[in-house]
């Protein structure tokens, strides 16, 4: 059986409805969906997916105890709740060991814009597929100042097959217990220095996808270049018809709200008129199925990134909803 998963607590609630309805829309409603416990914060999902028979917790708990053991073994400083926003990022890595044969990651702050079809069709010939241009800034994801890096992974490797972490298709078994072990041996004596230290799972994903010389294929290298589209709310030019959005006339795969803190999409769904780029659309499968409750804003809108002081009116407005703490 193929699927979609994604990782989601309670604090990424609307996002995440915004996502399932997107699939719902777009992939149909009886798309099985597997999400993957980001931490125990999860009782509203739990309310809203008891009335979508297609969508379930993974509740394998010795898989969820072995992933949280592996990254304790092979970057302990991430899983420090106080220390790190993405302590529980790694749970997606659960998907390696099930419920589907194939399946599509999605990140909570995505929508679906098309069909996943082509991207389950590639996993016949390929291991792990991905459609972004995180290749562009190597940075984020491998330490560049590491003299050892080159040692680990030619530089061809590096320009080409790094990958942002929000979106893939790949396979169940792909990292079994030898292999798990290897990496981790391998991280211990030494390689953990190569891995870029501020992102999570993200980094130790690439490692893992290219340390066990998995075949990847990025659509973003390989289609013609009057195909591919982008996929990240940075980029401003997406034209949207039908609550979809378009690149230069080419439907998007999916976008990713990439840098919308869900701070930010929880002040919007409590009345907050907080701009950041795409919001109506956002906002149309949050309601999807409850357009009722699509906030009304009355008060002047405020970018989602401005400088102080304005930031500071998001604090004390997040504060007086009670979606961040006093402090």
């Amino acid at each position: 059986m193929n699927g979609i998963c994604t990782l989601a607590n309670d604090y990424v609630f609307d996002q995440l409805v915004a996502l399932l309805n997107s699939i719902d829309v777009i992939l149909g409603a009886e798309t099985p969906v597997c999400i993957y416990p980001f931490d125990d914060q999860t009782q509203r999902i739990a309310e809203e997916i008891a009335t979508r028979p297609n969508v379930f917790f993974y509740d394998d708990q010795e898989s969820i105890n072995r992933w949280d053991q592996f990254m304790l073994a092979a970057a302990p400083d991430r899983l420090n709740r106080s220390k790190s926003r993405l302590y529980g990022a790694h749970r997606r890595f659960c998907a390696f060991d099930g419920p589907f044969d194939k399946f599509i990651y999605l990140d909570a702050d995505t929508l679906v814009m098309n069909s996943l079809a082509a991207v389950f069709e590639k996993l016949e010939s390929y291991d792990f597929i991905v459609y972004d241009f995180q290749f562009k800034d190597v940075s984020k994801i491998y330490n560049v100042n590491s003299l050892k890096l080159l040692e680990v992974f030619p530089q061809q490797r590096i320009n080409s097959e790094i990958f942002c972490s929000g979106f893939y298709g790949a396979k169940r078994g792909l990292f079994n217990p030898n292999q798990r072990d290897l990496l981790i041996s391998h991280l211990q004596t030494g390689e953990t220095e190569i891995l870029y230290g501020g992102a999570g799972e993200q980094p130790l994903l690439n490692y893992m996808v290219m340390r066990s010389n998995l075949a990847s294929y990025n659509f973003a290298q390989q289609l013609p270049d009057t195909e591919i589209t982008g996929c990240s709310a940075t980029s401003k030019h997406f034209e949207e018809r039908d609550h979809i959005l378009y690149d230069k006339g080419n439907r998007l795969t999916y976008i990713h709200y990439i840098g919308i803190p869900p701070n930010i999409n929880q002040a919007v769904c409590a009345g907050e008129n907080i701009e950041f780029p795409y919001r109506d659309l956002f906002l149309y499968y949050r309601y999807l199925h409850e357009p009722d409750k699509r906030p009304v804003f009355k008060n002047p809108p405020q970018p989602y990134d401005a400088p102080p002081p304005t930031a500071n009116l998001l604090t004390r407005a997040l504060r007086k909803l009670k979606l961040i703490k006093q402090g």
